[in-house]
Parts: C-alpha cells; sequence; structure tokens
C-alpha cells in the first residue's frame, strides 16, 4: 500500500458519500454515414441519371463491361471514404451512436471491425438495426458501448420497428397526401422509426431513430422541399403518435427520450453567394415551416443543435452550382422536455473536419480536414456528425 501524501488526503476528503447522488454522463450522436452498403449498384448501366460520373468518362460497350468498371470504381473508392467515416465517428466520442443510411448488420459489422477497431480499439461492440421500407436498401441503426467514459453499463432493453405503420392506422391520411398519390393503406415512414430502450446505469433510456423523406424533386409548380413536405411532417406526426402511446399523452415531458436522425429539412438555412475565386457571402434566411414542426410544437421536444449560434448550425452544403448553393441543418438531437432542462448548458459539438474542400465556411468555422479528403471526394459523408453529452439524472 503507497504511503498518503497530503494531497491524497485533499483528494480524499472530497470524494463523495457512498449515499451521495452522482451525475451520469452519456455521448450521444447522431450521423448519416451516406450508403454504408456491401453491395454494388448496377443500376446505372440503364440509367445514366444513376451512372457515376467517372464512368461517363468511358466508352461502355455492354453491361458485362459496365459490371466490371463498376466494381473497380467502388473497391478504388470505398478504402478513403470509410476511413474518413470511421474518423468523423471516433471524433464524436459516442457512447452510443444512432446512424442513418445503413444496408445491413454484416456491413455495419465489418465497418466496425475493418475501420473503427482500428482507429479507437473496441469500441462499439453493440450494433441494432431492423430491415425498413427504403427501396435502395438503407436503414438506420445504433451502436453502442458497453458502458459509458464514466463507467456506467449501457442495457440493452428492447427494441421495436414501427416500419409498418400505415398512414390509415395512425389517422394521418389527408388531401395534401392524397395530391402526391400517397394511398391510405401505404407505410409512413420512408426508412423506419427504430425504438430503442436502455439503461443506462440503471436508468431508462428511450431512443427514436429516424430518417425521413428527402426532399426530391419538385413538381407541380412546387419546388421539392415544398413537394414532398406533407411525408415528412406525417412521418413527424406519426413519430409524436408513438412516443405518446408509449409514454401516455400528457406524460411524455418527464420521461426520458431523445429523436435523433436525418430528418431531411431544415427551419432555416444559410444562403451562400459567390465563389471559391470571388469569395463567399452567407445570408441566414428564415423558413416558414418545417416537415418536423410536428415534435417541436407546444414544447413537446427541444432541438439542442438551436443551442449553437444561429451560423453555425449547419451539417451539411447543398449545392446546384454557384446560382444554388446553401448551408443547412438536416440531422437532428430532439431531447425530452427533462432531459433539456436537466441539461441547460448542454451545447451539441458539430464534426466537419469530413467535409470535402469545395465545402464553404462561413468565417471562423473553418477545421482541418482529415488526411486524403478531396475537394468533392473522398469525404466522410455529406452529412456532419452531431453529438452533445447530458447527464443522466
Amino acid at each position: 500500500m503507497f504511503p498518503c501524501s497530503g494531497d491524497c488526503l485533499k483528494v480524499a476528503a472530497i470524494q463523495p458519500s457512498p449515499g451521495a447522488s452522482r451525475f451520469m454522463t452519456l455521448r450521444i450522436a447522431t450521423f448519416n454515414a451516406e450508403n454504408l452498403m456491401q453491395r454494388f449498384d448496377f443500376s446505372g448501366f440503364r440509367n445514366e441519371l444513376r451512372r457515376d460520373r467517372t464512368l461517363q468518362m468511358l466508352d461502355i460497350r455492354d453491361k458485362k463491361h459496365f459490371e466490371q468498371l463498376e466494381q473497380a470504381r467502388i473497391v478504388a473508392h470505398t478504402d478513403d471514404t470509410m476511413q474518413l467515416t470511421a474518423l468523423a465517428i471516433a471524433d464524436t466520442n459516442a457512447d452510443i451512436i444512432c446512424l442513418q443510411e445503413v444496408e445491413n448488420l454484416d456491413a455495419l459489422h465489418a465497418f466496425e471491425y475493418g475501420y473503427l477497431f482500428k482507429m479507437i480499439g473496441s469500441g462499439y461492440r453493440h450494433k441494432y438495426l431492423a430491415e425498413g421500407n427504403d427501396g435502395r436498401g438503407i436503414d438506420v441503426a445504433v451502436m453502442t458501448r458497453e458502458e459509458t467514459a464514466s463507467g456506467q453499463e449501457i442495457e440493452f432493453v428492447k427494441m421495436q420497428s414501427h416500419a409498418h405503420l400505415t398512414y390509415e392506422a395512425a389517422g394521418l391520411y389527408n388531401d395534401d397526401l392524397k395530391r402526391m398519390g400517397e394511398l391510405p393503406h401505404e407505410r409512413i415512414f420512408r426508412r423506419d422509426c427504430l425504438e430503442i430502450d436502455f439503461r443506462i446505469g440503471g436508468k431508462p433510456m428511450t431512443f427514436f431513430v429516424v430518417h425521413f423523406k428527402s426532399m426530391g424533386n419538385g413538381r407541380d409548380g412546387e419546388d421539392g422541399r415544398t413537394y414532398t413536405m406533407p411525408i415528412r411532417q406525417a412521418e413527424a406526426r406519426a413519430t409524436r403518435q408513438i412516443i405518446e402511446s408509449r409514454f401516455g399523452k400528457g406524460k411524455t415531458a418527464g420521461k426520458r427520450w431523445m429523436v435523433c436522425g436525418d430528418f431531411n429539412d431544415y427551419r432555416s438555412r444559410i444562403v451562400v453567394e459567390g465563389t471559391h475565386h470571388s469569395g463567399y457571402r452567407f445570408t441566414p434566411v428564415n423558413e416558414n415551416a418545417s416537415g418536423f414542426d410536428p415534435l417541436l410544437g407546444g414544447g413537446f421536444s427541444e432541438s439542442l443543435v438551436a443551442r449553437r449560434p444561429e451560423m453555425d448550425q449547419w451539417t451539411l452544403y447543398h449545392s446546384r452550382g454557384p446560382q444554388e448553393q446553401h448551408l443547412c441543418q438536416l440531422d437532428y438531437l430532439l431531447a425530452s422536455p427533462v432531459l433539456a432542462d436537466r441539461n441547460p448548458k448542454a451545447v451539441p459539438e458539430i464534426i466537419r473536419a469530413g467535409q470535402p474542400w469545395r465545402t464553404p465556411f462561413p468565417e471562423g468555422q473553418e477545421v482541418d480536414r482529415y488526411p486524403r479528403t478531396g475537394w468533392d471526394r473522398p469525404k466522410s459523408s455529406d452529412h456532419c456528425p452531431v453529438v452533445v453529452e447530458l447527464n443522466i439524472v
């Protein structure tokens, strides 16, 4: 036994008594990893709109030739991309990370073992995913450590997919959806609302992981965001119903839960004007409505990223040339009122070091990119991970 100095006695004096309460910190992240897939997609042979730009430059003779070139392209690009994706996840230092655009558990296991393990060692051993509704086979998933950095056990309790829920069953079918060609018996969620329960150091915590309908292309004189918004609003209303059903309507405020994921919509954006050569100008613009408003209305939850400065909330750069470019937040961590109230100083971090060099950063927000990040690709993802540290009390 080592002798105890005066400093040792001081440390011992401030240790909590066995019966004293202690905070349990939990780091929670969300990240759209952008096509974390195992299979090849050969649809570009018949649909040139889906053909990668590198293959557009080549004279392709037939389908077999196309498939050979596409396989070579994917293999050549994948290693750099996966390294950058893993670096972004490692930088979150999250205990629990909610992911979007994961093909299946096999892909997630291969990625975690082949890339994340080499960067952080034994980390996210536990992985959860349910097959959802997406036609491309991209699902939402969750990875967890065995315990938090503060040593609290992360215990899995149960998981439920809500991919089967229809407009009719939820009572959410309306004229806007009918106008879009949606039918009452069709499923609401374009991917899923994955409900997953844990105990963190014995305390219950529930996550609802989502990836809402993408904005897509416009129709009938409406831009893509406006045209597709009724579907995202239905997804948000359904998510709220699921939470209210789970905890009891009027009782959700006092429970520990979060909605995490890619909402594919925003309440404001930063319009970008200019070019790399002429310089950029950044102008914040507020929107009248968003697809996820039902999750915030009446103080139902709080968007934690909204605690960051207005110009520093973006998680994605959208561009269709110099005439159409903006920064916006698509990735969200919504906390229940009790979680938000008990963590008034918790401000999420946004990991932007995996963004490609073409992404314009407002003044003062520049970061050092990861090694081998390209002008457009490779990159960690088109989205940025978002992470917050909360006290679970």
